[in-house]
């Protein structure tokens, strides 16, 4: 069911992949939600991936972009701005890349070229959107940034090795320019950390099916689909969310917030006994 809580509002998606990504499933319920936007990836992720058929869907223009080129970012707003016919009222930052978990290097003997380049594409490039859009007066007043992080920012998950550094870097960062750019011109700046969620790159990263299983026992709502997390980012895109900026906005079913729950418990006993 539509609500028309993007009415007449413009924006750029980044970071849709295919369709089991939430940047993809965010696109689909801007559009249904009333949003026309742009969308926009690095050149090789759209050789990869289906964003084309995406963009036929959303009747969104596609506008190539490496988030961590100045240039780029600029040509993506300049565009997004002619195309769309005015300013941009939200941005969807969904954009992560570690070249040392796809190499299978462990955090500790992590190649520092790589740790760079994850630093760069995954936290500092959410910086130079928002620095670019505000030195191009591209936002509309009370507009929104929202940047997909994860609970490792904050918590410890061997697996996530530097890239949850770069998510802890990102979360900082919107809070950072949300300070700024909330004085500046009402514009919000916030994370949402999201459960563990069946994405092409998620699902990437060692260990994963194990993490997503404990994952939803330990939930008490079970793990946050793509689509729900859609769903919440349409909400802090909406005019509902005008007052909240600079928060880190857990949508995990709960998992957050449990020291163990039962259905681990149960899970623990049956392999305890399965041992002896």
């Amino acid at each position: 069911m539509a609500y028309g809580l993007l009415k007449g509002k413009r924006g750029i998606i980044t970071g849709a992949l295919d369709e089991k990504s939430i940047a993809w499933k965010v696109a689909l319920k801007a559009k249904e939600e009333g949003a026309t936007f742009t969308l926009s990836n690095a050149p090789i992720a759209m050789r990869m991936g289906a964003i084309k058929q995406l963009a036929e869907q959303c009747d969104a223009e596609i506008i190539s972009a490496d988030a961590t080129s100045l240039e780029d970012i600029e040509n993506l707003y300049t565009k997004s701005m002619d195309v769309l016919g005015g300013k941009i009222d939200f941005v969807l930052h969904s954009i992560g890349m570690s070249p040392n978990i796809r190499k299978n290097k462990p955090y500790g003997d992590l190649n520092y070229d790589w740790y760079q380049k994850s630093i760069d594409v995954s936290a500092l490039s959410f910086h130079k959107m928002m620095q670019t859009a505000e030195k191009l007066d591209a936002i509309n007043e009370w507009g929104s940034f929202v940047a997909l992080s994860y609970i490792a920012a904050q918590r410890t998950f061997p697996f996530y090795t530097d890239m949850a550094d770069a998510k802890a870097i990102l979360e900082s960062i919107a809070r950072g320019y949300g300070y700024r750019y909330g004085k500046l011109k009402n514009v919000r700046v916030n994370t949402v950390s999201q459960s563990p969620t069946m994405t092409t790159a998620g699902s990437g990263v060692g260990g994963f099916d194990v993490f997503y299983e404990y994952a939803g026992l330990m939930s008490p709502l079970g793990n946050a689909t793509a689509e729900d997390c859609a769903n919440y980012v349409i909400t802090l895109f909406s005019d509902l969310t005008r007052m909240v900026t600079m928060q880190n906005l857990l949508h995990d079913g709960g998992f957050s917030s449990v020291g163990i729950s039962e259905d681990m418990a149960v899970k623990l006993t049956q392999v305890h006994q399965q041992q002896q």
